[in-house]
């Protein structure tokens, strides 16, 4: 029964393999459209180098082929990525898109592939081999999610800008998986060639991307097994069609864009949706896992952690910041206020890496100013936004992880061998995050997705997730907003507590009565330049800091009553 199905079932299984390689690229919230021009190359490559007997009497050729195509599809997609990956979205699918149709072309027109007519090979790959290959995918695939390197997949398609600033390299994330989308269409233009026993420059074509990209996004890219699912369904409709006498040509494509349409707009996920979420949370780690044992000691507090001279930003004939000149010690609260559009975000932007200055110079935690965040994230600055950026699709524990990545070390390759030192390095990021969480009280929602917390929860989880990274200097950019006098009093209090523990802490924050409870030095910004600093008190009675920002002086007294 199983022979009559044999090149139904081979079909899946290759629909599957290029499905995978649209997936790696999805995971890293990227929309590549180039793999039929990878394949391509990597099919034709592989007929130079295939053998035309069995190896050793027995065993296929194409075991040959596949290494050679793999190494051609990566090299492809490395060479395409350096400057195609400088764009987002629809313009980085265009341009892949140019690379497919050019390679395409360039088939056609060459002598060694023998142009229209293609090239014909013995049919070497049988259902059971396709089949391996998917198995090997998918367990490379299930190995990747839960690691360090499948949360920075994760961190990067959610937001590109969080994650930087947790110290995932972005650029080097999406080349990686631009490199492996590229590896695995070479294998999926190999097994093509060997199965059907036939390659022409038409095979490699457009559709062939579409039908990729289709099957992906059904079967989904949030769990390792959706390719599978989108390739068995996709292949299942025609033949459920046939058995209901539904033969009308346009009745499968009608069935396939309205199935398709019902995924995404029901499970945005695809369809492997319906699986992830019966994955169960990672449990708490038991007592043995102790999450600071093995962080390197924060520096002695008054210790110089950042100093900074002249530095300036403009944008056109604006001046946002204007010659700051600013010195950090560890173990201090600096606050930073003024009134809105002073250039207190974009000071802190610029001390974490996110802007680059206009003029003036210095360095953070021996990072030079203008070096990209995650080497900032790396050295010790950590940070949150002014507008919350929470990965949405993460779970509360899992945002938290994607903080880890900067103390944790890389698990994936010995996850795949299963060494038990890659499960104690999780264990322990897994520990640390724990740690984090009942440290800001959301242990108890740490299976919930941010989208289930309130305004001040959200606060309070990208804090966590800032303090994951066991930071030197911790950026807090209006972390009380939206909080009401209770909870920004305990937020106070968490602050004089990090402090209190060796993290040095520099926030920019509106409330008042706040910035006076909770800093050690303060620095008034107003149009862009520094028109007071020093303790508190001094600073909140300074005539200058009482006109620009904190109104009359009866005010301004007042505010300091409450304290």
């Amino acid at each position: 029964m199983l022979a009559g199905y044999e090149t139904l079932i081979t079909t899946i299984a290759l629909g599957a393999i290029l499905a995978y390689s649209f997936h790696v690229v999805l995971m890293a919230g990227q929309l590549s459209l180039g793999q039929a021009g990878f394949a391509s190359l990597a099919a034709y490559t592989s007929t130079l180098v295939v053998p035309t007997e069995p190896i050793a009497g027995s065993i296929s050729p194409v075991i040959v082929g596949l290494p050679v195509g793999a190494l051609v599809g990566a090299a492809a997609a490395f060479v395409v990525g350096l400057p195609v990956l400088r764009l987002r979205g629809v313009f980085l699918a265009i341009a892949t898109i140019a690379f497919g149709e050019m390679v395409r072309v360039l088939i056609n027109n060459a002598e060694w592939t023998n142009g229209a007519i293609g090239v014909r090979v013995e049919k070497w790959v049988t259902f059971d081999f396709a089949w391996i290959i998917v198995a090997v995918l998918a367990y490379l695939f299930w190995r990747l999610g839960p690691s360090r390197s499948g949360r920075a997949f994760a961190a990067v398609r959610e937001d590109e800008l969080a994650a930087g600033s947790m110290g995932v390299d972005v650029v080097r994330t999406r080349m990686a998986s631009f490199i492996a989308s590229g590896a695995i269409a070479g294998v999926y233009g190999v097994l093509f060639a060997y199965f059907f026993g036939r390659i022409t420059p038409a095979t490699f074509d457009f559709s062939l991307t579409v039908n990729g990209l289709v099957t992906a996004v059904l079967g989904g890219y949030l769990v390792f097994f959706g390719p599978v699912l989108g390739a068995g369904f996709l292949t299942a409709v025609p033949e459920i069609q046939k058995a209901l006498g539904l033969e009308a040509g346009w009745i499968h494509p009608l069935i396939t864009g309205v199935l398709l349409l019902a995924v995404i707009l029901f499970l945005p996920g695809g369809l492997s949706t319906l699986f992830s979420r019966l994955r169960r949370a990672p449990a708490r780690p038991g007592p043995d896992y102790a999450p600071l044992d093995a962080l390197d000691p924060l520096p002695d507090p008054g210790t110089r952690i950042a100093a900074v001279t002249g530095l300036a930003k403009s944008y056109g004939a604006v001046d946002a910041v204007r010659g700051v000149d600013l010195e950090i010690r560890s173990g201090e609260v600096l606050g930073i206020i003024g009134p809105n559009g002073a250039g207190k975000t974009t000071l802190v932007n610029m001390i974490s890496g996110l802007e680059p200055p206009t003029a003036g110079e210095g360095e953070i935690l021996g990072v030079p100013l203008g070096a990209r965040p995650h080497r900032f994230a790396q050295a010790g600055v950590s940070r949150t936004f002014q507008h919350s950026k929470l990965f949405e699709r993460l779970t509360v524990l899992d945002n938290v992880l994607v903080g880890t990545h900067v103390v944790s070390r890389s698990t994936y390759l010995r996850r795949l061998a299963w060494l038990p030192s890659a499960r104690r390095d999780e264990r322990r990021a897994l520990a640390l995050a724990w740690a984090q969480l009942e440290r800001v009280g959301l242990a108890d929602r740490a299976g919930l997705r941010p989208g289930a917390l309130s305004y001040g929860d959200r606060r309070r989880l990208e804090i966590a997730r800032a303090l994951a990274a066991h930071p030197t200097l911790l950026i807090l950019d209006e972390p009380a907003a939206g909080m009401n006098h209770v909870e920004a009093a305990e937020l106070a209090s968490l602050i004089r507590g990090l402090a209190d523990d060796g993290v040095t802490v520099l926030f920019i924050e509106h409330n008042v009565k706040m910035v006076l409870e909770a800093c050690t030095r303060l620095v008034v910004l107003d149009f862009g330049e520094v028109i007071a600093q020093g303790e508190p008190r001094e600073v909140a009675s300074d005539p200058r800091v009482i006109e620009a920002y904190l109104g009359t002086e009866a005010e301004a007294h007042e505010e300091s009553e409450h304290v």
